[in-house]
């Protein structure tokens, strides 16, 4: 088995690593579907595989549990669980099982399973939310990856006693009630301390509401080979965990070598974006960095920071010369939406230089769409309804749809922040980061990217690498960060000392 820890118990980055390639809840089936008809495995036997599988992650989460109550829907997942609860059974636990649906409904594998824990003495119990009362764990086997439709009825009222009871729960496979897909919530869904995953990984339980319900991740492959898995392509990928990308600077170095980032904002009244977007790339490593902001911030942004070449520009035909020095634009950071800001924006548009667009640009963009393939968006799901003209929830139900479209539409990389951020570059399929953490849902953030981005941007990485690089860099800064304080309290400004130890490493 393979481990990743939820951000409650660990910072993400510390997990162990997971298969990195993600897949569709119809490609697992499908996996399924080989390792039966192909490769010639019981459908009964991978579902005896998957119990005995969950029932050691349970032993060796909770080595003393000795009552276990099991949750049994009306397919292959309910059969799951009534293999955990057999286990459990012959370990001398006292195990219950509830069955959802009538046994008697139950077809094939599932059936089977049922009627293996019957002649192995179990019982079925009718379901009153009092009962959990005495149990120790719960485990989730309601439904399945080919939920489609909201969560309603029994299936309903199970998850919300679920969800009340104090104790473990540990799920199969996914979550139920959580979309497999999207990492979106039908309704309502089962808010489990580890989710245990069979045969391939669901990209849903990364991104979105995934993380939030399915705790710990684990992994078995049940015991079927490589080419299972390989059968299908992936999906999504996960985002590797932080690794410097950059080679060792040579002794002999100057400024000049590592790129010149100009950043575009500040409009009246936000002039710290601009200031922690400018800082961020410096602190990663860009050799110079220059901003253009109202002549107002420009003396206030040098007295707190005298490295960054701050530049009062009241008519943004007076950019021109700064565009000339420059080697990376960043805009948007405290662009707000005046006339100034749009025009900075048709400047940093018209330019032949790699771009990071971020916040108010973004906005201003959403009004007049163009496509690049020299850029990074880095929108939140706010900023990617106005440029899609979808509204958020949309967004939010399915996010890896969400980046696809952007990355169709606009051209070059886009990142859809948020939890689980993803990332899109021209070609292949999504990237997940799982690491990142809830102390991050803080003003300027946002800001803090940006300017890593462009950092690397300027650096030599390209538009995805760096795309990739950033994410990764900024997540594992947020972690490292929280770990010395906590989530509650911290700021963007507090991500500065760690990007420079990580960017180190």
């Amino acid at each position: 088995m393979i481990y990743a820890r939820n951000p409650d118990y660990l910072p993400m980055n510390a997990a162990a690593p997971l298969p990195p390639d993600l897949y569709r809840a119809d490609q697992v089936r499908a996996m399924d579907r080989h390792a039966i008809d192909d490769l010639g495995i019981p459908g009964i036997e991978l579902m005896r595989r998957a119990g005995r599988a969950a029932f050691a992650e349970l032993r060796r989460r909770w080595p003393d549990v000795r009552t276990v109550s099991v949750l049994c829907g009306a397919g292959n997942n309910g059969g799951d669980g009534y293999v955990v609860a057999k286990l459990a059974l012959e370990a001398g636990m006292d195990a219950r099982a509830y069955p959802v649906a009538p046994p008697d409904r139950l077809q094939g594998d599932a059936q089977t399973a049922y009627r293996d824990y019957r002649e192995a003495g179990g019982s079925v119990l009718d379901f009153i939310p009092a009962d959990f009362e005495g149990a120790e764990i719960l485990v989730d086997g309601l439904l399945g990856t080919g939920l489609d439709r909201e969560v309603s009825g029994p299936y309903a009222a199970l998850i919300e006693a679920v969800n009340r009871y104090r104790g473990g729960v540990l799920a199969l496979d996914i979550p139920s009630g959580l979309n497999a897909d999207t990492g979106s919530v039908m309704g309502l869904a089962v808010r489990a301390h580890a989710t245990i995953s069979f045969i391939g990984l669901k990209r849903g339980l990364f991104t979105g509401d995934g993380p939030d319900h399915a705790g710990e991740v684990i992994f078995d492959s049940l015991e079927t080979p490589a080419k299972v898995q390989k059968s299908q392509p992936a999906s999504a990928r996960l985002l590797p965990a932080w690794r410097c990308p950059l080679p060792r600077r040579p002794r002999n170095s100057h400024k000049g070598l590592f790129g010149h980032v100009l950043l575009l904002g500040g409009e009246q009244g936000y002039s710290g974006a601009i200031r922690l977007a400018a800082e961020a790339a410096a602190r990663v490593g860009a050799g110079l960095v220059s901003i253009a902001t109202r002549p107002e911030h420009a003396g206030l942004i040098n007295l707190t920071r005298p490295e960054l070449m701050s530049h009062g520009i009241d008519d943004p035909a007076d950019l021109q010369p700064l565009l000339e020095r420059a080697g990376v634009l960043a805009v948007g950071p405290g662009l707000g939406r005046t006339p100034w800001s749009r025009a900075m924006l048709d400047v940093a548009l018209a330019s032949a230089l790699p771009l990071v667009v971020d916040a108010d640009a973004l906005n201003l963009l959403a009004e007049s769409p163009v496509r690049r393939d020299d850029w990074v968006l880095t929108p939140h799901p706010g900023e990617a309804a106005k440029l899609l003209g979808w509204d958020s929830r949309r967004i939010q139900h399915d996010r890896f749809a969400a980046v696809t479209e952007l990355q169709r539409r606009y051209g070059g990389g886009v990142v859809l922040k948020g939890c689980g951020s993803l990332i899109q570059g021209p070609e292949g399929p999504p990237q997940v980061c799982r690491q990142g953490n809830p102390g991050m849902a803080t003003g300027g953030m946002g800001d803090v990217l940006t300017g890593v981005i462009a950092a690397l941007l300027a650096q030599g990485l390209d538009i995805s690498e760096a795309a990739r690089a950033g994410v990764a860099l900024h997540a594992a800064a947020g972690d490292l960060a929280t770990g010395e304080g906590g989530e509650r309290g911290l700021l963007a400004a507090d991500l500065m000392p760690a990007l420079r130890r990580l960017v180190n490493a």
